[in-house]
């Protein structure tokens, strides 16, 4: 009798040890997975510098960008381009046009889930421009008191001032998203603190602005921001 019951439990336990079993051994299975993601060469291009020029008609430029992942969390991060800016002051009216190359490294701070590709990085930068720039005209600026008397009418007068190769120096920080929309297609945007280290102005007159720095604020910095699509070249999935 004893037999005859002790068996369908013996058989009961041995089948849901070896269910027990299989399931484990699916689930280390499952953990064991990973899921790798592209390194290579990313290229693209600031859509909202071409997008600018539309609308701003003393505006011209374009600005292509590229990084390189080295790490998990690490790209090596560059931009350079071209660009042609006049700047409109109360007695001043001046041109800036050049290029320029930025260069420096990117850390993203998202953890992406299983295969996602995302970025929400902080970048830092080194940037150079050479560039020519041009005070297009001027009108003096008179101050009337009392018993003064302007004999000669204030007019503006325009100029042809231009000096070629003048160069300025800076460095900046850049807080941004990249976001995977389709395969290896990515759609980004973000903006940039940056701080003048050096510039070459034009004889007798101030630099307001160059190109890849943007304004020249009076405490030598400036602002930026960009709005990026890009595609991921793949070499390697990691």
């Amino acid at each position: 009798m004893y037999k005859y019951f002790i068996s369908p439990i013996l058989f009961f336990l041995v089948s849901f040890s070896c269910y027990t079993q299989e399931e484990s051994l699916k689930n280390s299975s499952n953990d064991s997975i990973k899921y790798k993601t592209g390194y290579g060469l990313r290229i693209g291009m600031d859509i909202s510098r071409p997008i600018l020029g539309i609308f701003d008609k003393s505006y011209n430029g374009i600005e292509f960008i590229g990084d390189y992942r080295i790490a998990k969390n690490w790209y090596l991060a560059s931009e350079l381009g071209y660009e042609k800016e006049t700047t409109f002051e109360d007695f001043t009216t001046s041109s800036s046009k050049g290029n320029f190359v930025r260069v420096g490294v990117n850390y993203n701070a998202y953890e992406n889930w299983l295969d996602m590709n995302n970025e929400i990085f902080v970048g830092g930068r080194y940037g150079f421009a050479l560039f020519d720039h041009s005070l297009d005209s001027y009108t003096p600026n008179v101050t009337q008191g009392p018993g003064s008397s302007i004999y000669f009418p204030v007019n503006t007068i325009n100029s042809e001032r231009e000096q070629t190769g003048l160069t300025a120096h800076w460095i900046e920080i850049q807080l941004g998203i990249k976001v995977e929309t389709f395969k290896n297609l990515f759609i980004g945007g973000g903006f940039s603190y940056k701080i003048l280290l050096s510039i070459k102005d034009q004889t007798g007159f101030k630099t307001l602005y160059t190109p890849g720095f943007n304004r020249i604020l009076e405490s030598n910095t400036g602002f930026g921001f960009f709005y990026t699509i890009s595609y991921l070249i793949p070499f390697v999935n990691k």
